[in-house]
């Protein structure tokens, strides 16, 4: 008899969003829902009118300020306000100033997919005359309410294909390097609109532009339909981030950006993006270099697996094959209540798995990203790939099911992955769970970090470094509280050092014992790092830091990141000679 979705269950939901970032320790506030938004509403008509379509490929380049050659490439609307204002293709977008960097907030890429858009790939946003005000985020796009830590105004709806600028105001002789941001979430789950992902800091320290993108999550973005028909398209949250991509190319110039040199960069699920989207033909050129933080890379399914959870699903909605239509103008609402049972009680039945993940199509992804890597037929582009030391901790603090963090899960998710690869024999198998301990506590949260994390991050950036210039990092950086709540360095827990946001959660205890001055530096070091990877391609601080050499396959060079980073060759090495160099994912 099919399951019916059960209404305020959702642990993943209450959960997973906690992990992104120190917001796993800070008080939530949690996003509310509005009927007119989340079914499309005029809301934004008094921000701007419609016009007809625009000439595309023209920019306003015009400045009203000049020092010399230098440009500010934006406009702005008058002395008395001051706003920022930047020509698109689709229109002009006035923001905000904070301090010397200019902010616009929501401003769309994409048309709404509500409606007739949803399941259907990206399609522009409609054109508009005037100026169009970009002060406010948009929707938060659909998912399970609970704990993703945003500003409680908030709403939730299909309108959520949009992105965020910040660039610094001050002119400059030449276009600035362009970072784009992918956010984590587990793919189901968070919003360019996370305080966490603020991008002022990078863009005044580092001379950039900065640029986080709002895309599809969840059953909308990353569950694939498409074996219920044609009305369904696999892998929509990555079309949206390439067309997203494909703004930043034909836009950015507008904001002071140069479409040349982009850099690309998520962390978790973001990362896991970042690492699939390296593989695709359709994003080829697009980005010019790649930061994956924490990489769940080997998670991406095949269409046999997608069509066994787009069945259940379906059984979740009590509905039939033949009834898959109604998907297609169901309230939102009630899509995703199942998806929250869904995305629950995949990881529970199966340890290791999600229900929600990027999935070979045959197009977007032709292949397994793994494979692709191991044929060299990723893009030639600069990689920084690296893990945090102890990943799978806040999966235990908050019993989150998205990873296996107990023994018994951990043996579980080991039989799945002995019936995914049948060449791997059970004395193997034997050996990997015997070097972890998988029967203690420890033990498993070690191996859990390793299968999800540290080897796929490996794997890739074996592959990789053969043929692109490729650098490895752990983080072993943990403030005083986060060790004593046995945290240590977990999930997430870089971005505030890579943001250079600390502080930006209510009731944040980070620095409750102490800790700050430390991690002030260590962050000061990784955005200096990030920062010269984007603007020249090597991740080098003129700071008298410790050198990154490249990473290699035959030595694995690794910088360790902490009070004193260290540069150690293979500092796994026991446990990465344990798996070996075979990739083990979870197709």
């Amino acid at each position: 008899m099919p399951g019916r979705a059960r209404r305020g269950r959702g642990r993943l939901g209450h959960r997973a969003g906690l992990l992104e970032g120190i917001a796993a320790l800070a008080a939530p506030i949690r996003v509310t829902r509005h009927a007119h938004s989340l079914n499309d509403g005029a809301r934004h008509a008094d921000r701007y009118r419609a016009g007809g379509p625009r000439s595309l490929g023209t920019l306003d380049l015009r400045s009203t300020r000049r020092s010399g050659v230098s440009t500010r490439f934006f406009d702005t609307l008058s002395e008395r306000d001051g706003a920022p204002v930047a020509r698109t293709v689709y229109g002009e977008v006035s923001g905000s100033m904070d301090g010397r960097v200019a902010v616009w907030r929501g401003i769309p890429y994409g048309a709404s997919t509500g409606g007739p858009g949803r399941f259907r790939l990206p399609q522009p946003p409609q054109s508009w005359t005037g100026v169009r005000a970009c002060d406010d985020f948009g929707d938060v796009a659909p998912q399970s309410p609970g704990f993703t830590p945003v500003d409680g105004s908030l709403r939730m709806g299909e309108d959520c294909l949009w992105l965020n600028v910040w660039a610094p105001a001050d002119p400059s002789d030449e276009p600035r390097p362009v970072m784009v941001w992918l956010h984590g979430g587990a793919f189901c789950l968070g919003t360019a609109a996370q305080a966490i992902y603020d991008g002022k800091r990078l863009a005044e320290v580092g001379e950039v532009i900065v640029v986080g993108v709002n895309y599809r999550l969840g059953a909308l973005g990353f569950l694939d339909l498409s074996s219920l028909g044609d009305d369904f398209t696999p892998n929509l949250g990555l079309h949206d981030q390439i067309a997203a991509l494909q703004w930043v190319r034909d836009n950015i110039a507008a904001f002071g950006g140069d479409p040349g040199n982009v850099t690309l960069f998520g962390e978790s699920s973001g990362a896991g993006c970042v690492t699939a989207l390296l593989t695709s033909p359709l994003s080829a050129g697009l980005f010019h270099r790649a930061i994956a933080q924490s990489p769940p890379a080997t998670t991406v399914f095949g269409p046999e697996r997608a069509a066994v959870v787009a069945k259940r699903y379906l059984e979740l909605l009590e509905l039939t094959p033949d009834r898959s239509a109604e998907l297609l103008t169901m309230p939102v609402e009630r899509m995703i209540t199942a998806a929250g049972t869904l995305l629950d009680e995949v990881p529970l039945r199966e340890p290791g798995r999600l229900a929600a993940a990027p999935v070979v199509d045959g197009n977007l992804l032709p292949a397994y990203p793994s494979e692709r890597f191991q044929q060299g037929r990723s893009h030639r582009v600069p990689l920084i790939i690296g893990t945090n030391k102890d990943e799978a901790s806040l999966f235990r603090l908050f019993r989150s099911p998205i990873m296996p963090v107990t023994p018994d899960a951990v043996n579980g998710m080991l039989r799945g992955v002995a019936a995914e690869h049948p060449g791997l024999s059970p004395e193997r198998l034997a050996q990997i769970a015997a070097a972890y301990e998988s029967s203690t506590p420890r033990g498993a949260l070690t191996m859990s970090t390793d299968a999800a994390f540290r080897m796929p991050s490996h794997w890739v950036a074996d592959a990789h470094s053969a043929h692109s210039p490729t650098w490895m990092y752990r983080f072993d950086h943990a403030t005083p509280m986060l060790k004593a709540a046995r945290v240590g360095a977990g999930h997430a827990t870089e971005l505030p050092y890579v943001f250079g946001n600390f502080g930006s959660f209510d009731y944040d205890p980070t620095f409750w014992l102490g800790g700050r001055a430390a991690a002030q530096k260590v962050s000061g070091r990784m955005m200096r790092r990030w920062l010269a990877f984007a603007g020249y391609g090597v991740p080098a601080a003129i700071d008298g830091s410790k050198h990154w050499r490249p990473y290699s396959a035959a030595t694995r060079t690794t910088l360790v990141i902490d009070a004193v980073d260290r540069l150690v060759d293979d500092p796994d090495h026991d446990r990465n000679s344990i798996w070996g160099d075979d990739v083990v994912g979870f197709y």
